[in-house]
């Protein structure tokens, strides 16, 4: 553009000097300066101040000779002055190399958001070095800056070109300078030898004004202005620090340029408009837009080091298949030689049935699960003969019924009424449906979660490859928000560590999945022999949940490192959408071991995570400012944690539907004004008040404080319940006479610590898409591990673990029961 604008400039100005030949006698260079242009150059100094006049019939032309010796880069600086402020007639500076025409005009404008114009009187430019030549001998270059202007009267302008001393920029050596909109700087970088890949990190003490850092390769002219310094290179915006990873492969010369402009305006920052530029227009301001940077190149990690990292997330997460084995083969051993007995003594937990809960001999058909015949009038009776149990088939038998086929008749809904409003329950009373009934409805959790990570993963993957690819081709380093002082590319990918930290969730979730399957064939091979010690003693096991979380586990991996590809704004759900379904599948999972029979349907549950995701999504959007979306989300947390609690109080007896508020009026008149009764299930009562406690603390800290970042408000919450319940079920097993086998509670401690240890990297915010790319980079940190990963990714691999431990928490804590009979666990 700045070639084209000269070539005009020269053309005009010939045409005009050969009009006013005609018009006007020839003159004596020594005649008056408002005599026709001047047609000789005058010989200039480097370093010398110039001053002059210029107007329609007068222009200067200045020449400049230097001597360029060999594999030398000699760059050349350009300051100009004028006190016009009519932007009718400018002065115009065209200054012409050997290889190039670079022109401005003073006073030069610049445009901000809304049309805004900002005019600076001084102008500094550098201009395009002359390249090194292989040549022995040394070479004398010239430059011509020409000075005009179209104005009517004289204007004054001053002059001086430099050469630059400190143009070439070393490794680890640090610089300092100023720049300004009318003064941008750039510098020059060459690779040492044995530097493959090197990172430019740019400080300043100020964040304001807000400034750009380019990298561009050898080629003039240099894009060194706001309106243009983002058509070549990579970029990035920048308050206080801006770090980018530069890679020798990339430039065929083995160098580059830096280059600093700043901004007129600080919008893009996240700053303001001064006060005084408000509603003002194509006035001239010399604001002090000064900055004063600091610029170091430092060189980068080594080829090995990507070695050492990826061995080293391996190895770390290979050592947990290690330990299961370890643990596995130890089990086994203890099986094979624990004696074979025909049946179970009083010391293995069968014992004599207590007289109110007898197990029948009569069991009906469907209910052979552990079930209790409450209409039974006789006393204690024995257990029924294995042969008289019906077959136990196949969890996946096509001929199994429905489950809707077994809560249709009245007789069955008055019996649900009678066993679940008991007031004291017990597992045999929540465990009366056919096994493979509740299996197969649990399964159903399993297939449809791969079918929805399935339509969720693919155009996940297509979009981040999308903006990745955005992100190479335009230059633009402002769409992901990296922490660009740890940021290691490999191939097209910008954050290799961001993705390979990762890896844990995949390789722990699948560990999982072989652990559940190990005991699902366990289980499913005790219940082909028909031992009565399965079907009537411990926990029924079902593991479709279970399947379930490391699919989910595995997924979270795998969308955590397609967020971290570009982690910005639009992508954010990537990273929270199974962190929230992991949470409620333990919340689930928890409350399915004793209320096996009324845990939520797999579709109402997903149905459920999916409004929790648009809420996320909503949250976001709106979230920040927008008053009536705190109280409408307030209002939606406080009615869901009362519609839940009460489910969960009556066991699913308490109807929803319109008459619902008409019964809840009927209750509290009953219970609470009329006798003031105590609770009929004091336990429930005590953990449904203070888990609503905690929610409507949560509702009205959200409606107060309204918090940024609302997808971390959102797991928060669903974290704090999963806790706040699991903390109830460990002391209601410990209160009623239950026990924490080692496995369990050493799983419960190591959840423990690796989440406080996870938690604690996690609140190291080392970047926000919540704020700009500029202010998000003033987070950024160095790595901290192997010189490769940062806390963030340090959190990936911790929390990995932690959830890991967590799945086998839930998985383990309830081992204790597997010789007490159902009929003698409580229900809590």
């Amino acid at each position: 553009m700045n070639g084209w604008a000269g070539l005009a400039w020269l053309l005009l100005a010939a045409a005009r000097a050969q009009e006013l030949s005609r018009l006007q006698p020839r003159r004596s260079p020594r005649s008056s300066s408002a005599g026709p242009p001047a047609t000789a150059a005058q010989a200039a100094e480097f370093g010398r101040v110039y001053l002059g006049t210029v107007s329609r019939l007068t222009e200067q032309l200045y020449s400049f000779n230097y001597t360029s010796k060999p594999g030398q880069v000699d760059a050349v600086r350009v300051n100009v002055k004028s006190d016009s402020e009519e932007l009718q007639y400018p002065v115009l500076f065209v200054v012409r190399q050997q290889k190039g025409v670079l022109s401005w005009q003073v006073p030069l404008i610049f445009r901000g958001l809304y049309q805004r114009s900002y005019n600076y009187q001084e102008v500094s430019r550098t201009l395009c070095p002359s390249e090194s030549t292989p040549e022995s001998e040394p070479s004398e270059q010239v430059i011509f800056v020409d000075v005009a202007s179209m104005a009517p009267y004289n204007a004054h302008y001053q002059l001086q070109v430099t050469r630059l001393k400190n143009f070439q920029l070393g490794t680890d050596t640090a610089f300092n300078f100023t720049a300004s909109p009318s003064q941008p700087q750039y510098f020059l970088y060459k690779f040492p030898a044995d530097v493959d890949s090197v990172i430019v990190r740019v400080t300043s003490e100020t964040v304001y004004p807000c400034s750009v850092v380019s990298i561009q390769d050898i080629v003039c002219p240099v894009y060194d202005l706001d309106h243009n310094v983002e058509f070549n290179g990579v970029y990035q915006s920048m308050t206080k620090q801006a770090a980018i990873t530069v890679q020798k492969k990339d430039f065929l010369g083995e160098q580059f340029f830096v280059v600093f402009v700043i901004k007129p305006e600080d919008y893009a920052c996240g700053g303001s408009v001064p006060f005084s530029i408000l509603g003002k227009t194509n006035e001239t301001w010399n604001l002090r837009r000064m900055k004063s940077l600091e610029v170091t190149i430092v060189p980068s990690i080594k080829g090995s080091v990507y070695v050492h990292a990826i061995l080293f997330s391996l190895l770390s997460f290979f050592s947990f298949y290690l330990v299961a084995l370890v643990v596995a083969f130890v089990h086994y051993i203890r099986l094979q030689r624990k004696p074979s007995t025909g049946g179970y003594s009083p010391d293995d937990g069968a014992g004599t049935v207590a007289s109110s809960h007898p197990i029948t001999t009569s069991i009906p058909e469907g209910s052979s699960y552990g079930a209790i015949d409450e209409s039974s009038s006789s006393g204690g009776q024995q257990l029924s003969p294995l042969g008289q149990r019906p077959p136990c088939g196949s969890d996946t038998d096509s001929s199994v019924e429905e489950e809707s086929d077994f809560d249709t008749m009245p007789e069955i809904e008055s019996d649900k009424n009678v066993i679940r409003t008991k007031v004291f329950l017990y597992l045999s009373d929540l465990s009366r449906k056919d096994r493979r009934i509740v299996s197969k409805k649990y399964k159903i959790y399993f297939w449809n979660i791969i079918t929805i990570a399935v339509f969720y993963a693919l155009p996940v993957i297509q979009l981040v490859i999308t903006y990745q690819t955005v992100v190479n081709v335009t230059g633009n380093q402002d769409i992901c928000y990296y922490n660009f002082l740890c940021a290691h590319p490999l191939g097209v990918l910008s954050a290799f560590n961001n993705i390979l930290s990762n890896v844990g969730h995949v390789l722990l979730g699948f560990l999982f999945l072989l652990i559940v399957l190990h005991r699902d064939i366990l289980h499913r091979r005790s219940l082909k022999t028909n031992n009565s010690h399965t079907m009537e003693y411990g926990i029924p096991k079902h593991f479709g949940l279970f399947y379930a979380m490391g699919i989910a586990l595995m997924m979270e991996g795998i969308l955590s490192a397609c967020y971290h590809v570009c982690p910005n704004y639009s992508n954010f759900q990537f990273d929270t959408s199974f962190m929230y379904m992991i949470a409620g599948l333990c919340m689930l999972k928890l409350y399915q071991a004793r209320h096996p029979d009324i845990n939520a349907s797999a579709y109402s549950a997903y149905a459920s995570f999916a409004v929790v995701i648009c809420l996320a999504v909503l949250g976001v959007v709106f979230g920040k400012n927008a008053v009536w979306f705190w109280v409408l989300f307030s209002v939606v947390h406080v009615v869901a944690s009362l519609g839940l609690s009460t489910q969960i109080y009556y066991m699913g007896r308490f109807k929803i539907d319109m008459g619902i508020f008409r019964r809840a009026v009927m209750v509290l008149y009953t219970d609470c004004i009329q006798q003031c009764s105590r609770p009929m299930y004091m336990d429930r009562m005590v953990l449904l008040i203070v888990g609503n406690l905690v929610n409507w603390s949560f509702a009205i800290f959200g409606l107060v404080y309204r918090p940024k970042d609302f997808a971390s408000y959102m797991l928060g919450i669903f974290i704090c319940n999963l806790l706040l319940y699991l903390a109830f079920y460990v002391i209601m097993k410990l209160r009623s006479s239950e026990r924490l086998l080692p496995i369990p509670l050493f799983c419960i401690v190591a959840t423990a610590v690796v989440w406080a240890a996870a938690l604690y990297f996690f609140f190291q915010n080392l970047s926000s898409w919540e704020e700009t790319p500029s202010e998000s980079r003033e987070k950024n940190r160095p790595c901290i591990l192997l010189g490769f990963f940062d806390d963030h990714d340090i959190w990936h691999f911790l929390s990995a673990a932690a959830l890991f431990f967590s799945f086998l928490v839930l998985l383990t804590l309830d081992d204790d029961l597997d010789s007490v009979r159902r009929d003698k666990i409580p229900v809590f």
